[in-house]
Order: structure tokens, then sequence, then C-alpha cells
């Protein structure tokens, strides 16, 4: 840590994302070091066994240790209020290091059905493999998570604002219900970042993020980072150290930029995405808006009580089906047709075919994927543009 960093103990959070975690060299740089090294030299054969061993603290291989990566660990862990974090090659890599490392063979995972299509796949699918199952369920339904547990259950996952419908979770709540049967909850705070959500506040035990998303801003760099107690964090790290899900020291620096200005941008997403949801809702091609700022959202309340602000991602129904949807989506000219999102350009996506194409038929009618549904994550153009755009293919209906 910086001899500095002391002075940050009580730092608000906007000097945190720009200051937290600096160690500047005897260069004396102002902007963070870009460390691009494989390895690092030791002074003695001592000195190596003794990083090796963990008996002295420094680097010893960049798959594990690296200054730029730490910069950036040291930096979420303070945003997020955590004692520790790790970062990690993307966000599905944080959910894959956090249940491999905290999980085995007959153990059980509750998870919310209104989750990213992926991670609904890796648990599912791939962790089934190794005699890990999940459970999935309604994500505002408590009596369904508590019926859910069994002596086997050890993990719980939740999005919250959930992927795509911004389902919004009773973190507090869900984490008593977790505790009483002495399981670990994981929050993916990706659609709120620190800026506008900190569930460890409300009793969340891990947090994990796709830095690819928000963290970054600018779509550039694919990472992940994981943050909570320091015992749970160095398993992940354990797990990283042997089997290489690392964050590259380049894209860790890029996501330190990124940080600098998090919650200047997660305020003018959330102004935006407001706009957006309340002018797709006046317009009569819209069957539905999905947005927890609004009034009508059956998550509003709660949200204005955990977050301080809505965050940029919406999804909207469109009267009809896929038809329907992609010709309100091609007819699109500013909005990118991508599946990322927290970009500052604003990004569309037909969920159903795409970001949760390899749900089956099932899992997509159980998590509200339809057809005529729609995705936007709102992103920094002018308000006015971004209606005039959709306005184009709604129109045309």
């Amino acid at each position: 840590m910086d001899e500095f960093d002391h002075y940050l103990d009580h730092a608000a959070l906007d000097t945190l994302a720009v200051r937290a975690g600096q160690v500047r060299t005897q260069e004396g740089e102002h902007s963070e070091a870009l460390f691009l090294t494989s390895s690092y030299v030791f002074g003695s054969a001592r000195e190596a066994a003794e990083r090796f061993s963990g008996e002295q603290p420094g680097n010893v291989y960049s798959r594990y240790t690296n200054p730029t990566v730490r910069n950036f660990e040291q930096r979420i862990a303070a945003l997020e209020g955590a004692e520790a974090a790790v970062g990690t090659s993307s966000g599905m890599a944080a959910i894959l290091s956090t249940c491999i490392a905290l999980l085995q063979s007959g153990d059980h995972i509750v998870c919310s059905r209104s989750v990213f299509g992926t991670t609904t796949v890796l648990l599912s699918k791939y962790l089934q493999k190794f005699g890990v199952s999940t459970t999935f369920v309604n994500p505002v339904d408590y009596t369904a998570w508590q019926a859910a547990f069994t002596s086997k259950t050890k993990l719980v996952f939740v999005e919250t604002p959930s992927n795509p419908l911004c389902d919004v979770v009773d973190i507090q709540r869900l984490a008593d219900i977790t505790h009483q049967h002495d399981a670990l909850l994981v929050v993916d705070n990706c659609f709120c970042t620190p800026a506008l959500q900190r569930p460890l506040e409300f009793g969340a035990d891990l947090i994990v993020h796709s830095a690819t998303k928000y963290i970054d801003g600018q779509g550039r760099c694919l990472g992940g980072v994981v943050a909570g107690p320091k015992k749970w964090v160095d398993d992940v790290l354990g797990f990283i150290r042997s089997a290489g899900p690392t964050m590259s020291p380049f894209n860790a620096w890029v996501f330190l930029k990124g940080l600098e200005t998090l919650r200047l941008r997660m305020e003018a997403h959330s102004r935006n995405a407001l706009a957006l949801a309340q002018w797709l809702d006046a317009q009569p091609q819209v069957e539905k808006v999905f947005y927890a700022g609004l009034p009508s959202h059956n998550g509003h309340e709660l949200a204005t009580k955990q977050q301080s602000a809505y965050g940029g991602v919406l999804s909207f129904r469109v009267k009809g089906g896929r038809e329907q949807a992609w010709k309100v989506i091609d007819a699109t000219r500013i909005m990118s047709l991508t599946a990322n999102l927290g970009d500052t350009k604003t990004t569309i996506v037909h969920p159903a075919t795409t970001t949760h194409g390899r749900l089956s038929p099932e899992q997509k009618a159980e998590a509200g994927i339809t057809e005529n549904l729609i995705r936007v994550a709102v992103g920094l153009e002018d308000i006015a543009d971004l209606q005039a755009d959709l306005a184009r293919g709604l129109t045309s209906l």
C-alpha cells in the first residue's frame, strides 16, 4: 500500500476511485504505472524461495501477482468496502473461479433464474459435470428461495438488477435467508457498480463484476473481479494461481482509468436510461418497459432504497414477436447492435437469440426472455437522438 493510503481511510467514493491503491515507483509517475512483465527477478535464491512460499511479500509471477493488477484490485476493494479483491480475465472467469474455489462435488447452488444466459449455462451444464448441482428460482419470490435450500447448499448467486429484465432483489433479506443455512451470498454487481450499490453493506458475502462493462466504460477490454473478505478472496486467488484465468496488466491499467470517471458516468447513464424508459413507456407500439426507475416497476421502491440511482440498462417488449423486435433493432442507425453493455455508446440487442440464445425454450420462458424483448444499454449520447433512433423502427410497426 502507498505510504499516503491511511489518508484515504475515510475518503469519499470519488476520491477512492481516483486515488486508492496507487503506489508510485522511484520515477514519481503521476498516472498509474503499467507493468508489462511476465516474471520478476529475485536478489537471491533465498529471496526467491521466500517469495514463492509466501514468507516474504512481493511479486512472483504475473499469472497471480502484478503491481498494476494489484493497484486495480485494491481500488475495487476500497470502492466496494471490501477487505480484498482479485482480478480475473473476464466476468465469467470471476464467477467460475469463485465456484471452483469455494465448492466441491456434491455441493448445491441456489441461483436466480434471471441472470446472464452464460451464467445459467455455466452452472447448469458445466458445473453439473463435476457434481455441483443448481436450483434456479424466481428472484423476487423469497418463499421459493427459502424452499430451494438443502443440506448441501453452499452458495447463493444473484444479479440485482438482473439481466435483462431489471428484477431487483432485496439483498439484506436474501442474505438473512442465506446465512440461516450457513451458505454464502454472491452478488453480481455489474449493472450498478459500487457507484450506485454496495452489496456488502446489505449483508452479501462476495461481489463479482464483469469489469468489461461499466468499470471499463468504453468497451475496450475484458476483465472481471471478485471482492469480499480476505479469507474467501484468498481461496479464489489460490485457484487463479493454479489455473490461470488471470487479468492482463494492460487491461487492469485501462480499468483503473475507467474507475476515475465511474460515478460521473453511472449518473449520466442513469439519467439517460430513465428518460428513455419514460419515453418508451408512452409509445403505443411498446407492450411493457422493464426499468426500476419507473414507479410502475415492481422493484422501484426497493431499488430506491438500496441503490443511489437506477442504472443504464433497460429492456422492453414490443407488440408482436421476433419479427417486430428485429425490425425495431434493424432500423436503428445510432445504437450499436452488440451484446456488450456498459459502454459510452448505446447498445441494443435481442436477448432471446443472443445473450440468452443458448437457453432452452423452457429456461427462456421461466426467465421471461420472450421473442418480442429488446434490451438497450443506454449510453451517453443525446437522449433526443436515442429516442429518434428507436422511433424510426417503432413507427414502422
